[in-house]
């Protein structure tokens, strides 16, 4: 009996760490955003009235990819020896890389943001970290974590289909467009909440719960 618990356990950590990390990251996000302008992140001016909310954003990060982590993790251990080692390599790796990245990005961020004049070539760096690699290596995370489920069965065909678009979208656009870079945590969210689902409907029908 102890395997199917645990079997049953995984998707429910993942379910959690994933609402976590998306709710975190969206929230990050977002805060960002309202403290930039439209237009080039990279060149806009922050406003001095506003900075609270980057600064808020930069603190949010660091939890945001400890849950990550545990998202990635709890979903590797659900797929169990089943798993594609190409596939599962690529998923590892961009999921590892975003969230260096996604670190490396804050931090860049943070150090512009605590000068007083800030460098051009500063601002550029966290922004350049932030929309050509974190994003994109969430595009590959997005791709083949959507792959796995469909070779797996482990995502209904429409899930599946979901995480190619937007993962298409992401590697594509980075967070070149306003706002697009919202898809990442908005497309973790459904995937976390499919899985909670998932997990209490099966829940019921297994026979090695409490009596």
């Amino acid at each position: 009996m102890e395997p199917t618990t645990d079997r049953l356990q995984t998707p429910r950590a993942a379910g959690m760490a994933g609402v976590a990390f998306a709710l975190l990251l969206g929230a990050a996000i977002v805060l960002m955003r309202i403290s930039v302008p439209a237009g080039d992140a990279a060149d806009a001016t922050i406003d001095p009235d506003r900075r609270w909310a980057v600064q808020l954003a930069l603190q949010i990060v660091p939890f945001a990819g400890i849950f990550f982590l545990w998202f990635m993790g709890a979903l590797r251990a659900h797929t169990g020896e089943a798993e594609d080692r190409f596939v599962a390599t690529v998923f590892l790796g961009s999921g590892f890389v975003f969230v260096a990245t996604l670190f490396a990005a804050a931090a860049a961020a943070g150090t512009v943001l605590n000068e007083e004049t800030p460098s051009d070539f500063g601002r550029h760096y966290a922004y350049a970290l932030l929309a050509t690699y974190a994003m994109r290596m969430a595009a590959v995370f997005v791709l083949a974590t959507s792959m796995i489920g469909r070779m797996l069965g482990v995502f209904p065909k429409p899930l599946a289909m979901l995480g190619t678009l937007v993962g298409l979208v992401l590697i594509v656009v980075g967070a070149g467009v306003p706002w697009s870079e919202l898809l990442f945590p908005a497309w973790a969210l459904v995937i976390s909440l499919y899985i909670l689902r998932v997990r209490r409907t099966a829940a019921p029908t297994d026979g090695s719960g409490p009596p």
